[in-house]
């Protein structure tokens, strides 16, 4: 025990002085120290302390297959063993990637036939950015430049996609690139008003259409969308919402690229959240639940009518990336699509979702800080609010959030505050049982920030 303990220490030290992390407060992760993750198994992780943790997030959002499951490491190895990598620049492919681009067109919506592999979801969000305005540039069209994206969305870290997403911190700190723009959310709960959230879908998508008619359709190369923001704070737009988004992007000739990062692989309860949606793309990004999160991974899926021109009109494309199709990469995902259809895990987010969702409503819907409990398939969100009855937030937003993420921690939860929404997205592996203990966690945290609210309200 003395050894583990040193060990620890050990890492925590090396930690602090030579890791750089992604997201992170570096000053107050210093004062604090690191928690170092040791093992996973199924929906659950275990840290240097031999703590035992619900992993509601499934890493981030990517986890699908749950932790642990051999088949995975044995597929990366057995293709490591055959051929570890080469690229597929020179005219060259591997018999991985020739396959996922094969079984993504089988299982993505229709027309979607064309598979550009990178590594990262930020990767491709750059990839079909960039291919918007090619395709735009090869059919006389180089005005077409300007993208719109939405509030609070989330496109990645690179600086393409962080200009694209709405997150106003990451502008502050990398400035915006020109040709972006954003409109409102269709997140009725925290900006709807007095309209209904029918009402309000309309209102939301017809922002987007008004923005093309200021900028000029013939400015516009393309509108890109989160089916559901899930970094925004899981917002699932009302039902009247992509309908209108897909009348309005085929009506003003503008691109419709639907980033299904998180939503991709079964997290809705269908394959893809346009699936469940009723999107109607031009391209979709995928990346985390391609793979489970084992390795990384993600595609830019073309539809015929972008591919047509891209193949046919515009000569050599000059982007690619050095592990684009990396063999290794492709063999897991193929075996990770595999158990994802062949266990159900697809339907089997739906029933799971609903009985999560239904257990959440039992024990935490008459909490006097909970506004709405929200959710499709197993994603879904806790808004955290001041006023259940008028939908108010609190005054310094986050606040609130960060000590119920806190609380959760300490009770063996991952869950994440998007400001004050706790949001949830389990391994779709996640049993009866699981979900179970989850939600009882959920209600200790949630009442445990409560007594906090109440405490400060009442001093």
């Amino acid at each position: 025990m003395l050894d583990d303990i040193n060990v620890a220490a050990t890492l925590q030290e090396l930690d602090a002085a030579h890791h750089f992390h992604p997201f992170t407060d570096h000053k107050d992760l210093h004062a604090r120290g690191v928690r170092v993750i040791t093992s996973a198994e199924g929906v659950f992780l275990y840290d240097d302390k031999g703590n035992k943790i619900l992993d509601g997030m499934a890493g981030l959002w990517c986890v699908a297959a749950g932790y642990g499951r051999q088949e995975l490491v044995e597929a990366a190895a057995t293709q490591m063993a055959k051929l570890p990598y080469y690229n597929t620049f020179f005219k060259t492919t591997n018999e991985p990637a020739v396959r996922l681009a094969q079984r993504l067109a089988q299982i993505s919506p229709e027309g979607m036939n064309h598979a550009f592999f990178a590594c990262s979801g930020s990767e491709a969000v750059d990839s079909a950015l960039r291919t918007a305005r090619v395709y735009w540039q090869t059919l006389g069209k180089p005005n077409k430049k300007i993208i719109i994206g939405r509030e609070y969305g989330y496109h990645g870290s690179t600086t393409l996609g962080a200009s694209a997403g709405g997150m106003e911190d990451m502008h502050r700190q990398g400035g915006d690139m020109p040709n972006f723009v954003h409109v409102l959310p269709p997140y009725w709960y925290g900006k709807g008003g007095q309209m209904s959230p029918e009402e309000f879908g309309i209102y939301a998508a017809r922002q987007v259409e008004a923005k093309i008619h200021e900028l000029g359709a013939e400015n516009v190369a393309a509108f890109i969308g989160e089916p559901i923001q899930g970094a925004g704070g899981v917002i699932i737009p009302p039902e009247t919402y992509w309908p209108e988004i897909n009348r309005i992007c085929k009506e003003n000739d503008i691109l419709l690229i639907a980033d299904e990062v998180i939503c991709g692989f079964g997290r809705t309860g269908k394959m893809f959240g346009s699936d469940y949606f009723g999107i109607k793309p031009d391209m979709m990004t995928m990346a985390k639940g391609i793979t489970s999160g084992y390795l990384p991974l993600s595609a830019v899926m073309l539809h015929d009518r972008v591919a047509e021109v891209m193949i046919n009109e515009a000569g050599e494309y000059y982007h690619g990336f050095t592990y684009s199709g990396h063999p290794v990469s492709c063999a897991l995902a193929l075996k990770n699509i595999e158990i994802i259809q062949n266990e159900g895990l697809v339907a089997s987010a739906t029933t799971k979702g609903e009985l999560l969702r239904a257990k959440l409503n039992e024990a935490l819907g008459d909490s006097p800080l909970v506004g709405e409990i929200r959710g499709v398939g197993l994603i879904g969100a806790i808004e955290l609010t001041a006023d259940k009855r008028t939908r108010k937030s609190f005054g310094k937003k986050g606040r609130v959030g960060t000590i119920c993420r806190d609380f959760c921690i300490e009770n063996g939860l991952i869950m994440r505050a998007v400001g004050d929404t706790m949001v949830f997205s389990p391994p779709l592996t996640i049993s009866e049982d699981e979900i179970d203990l989850m939600v009882r966690l959920a209600k200790k945290s949630i009442d445990q920030t409560y007594d906090v609210v109440k405490s400060e309200v009442a001093s």
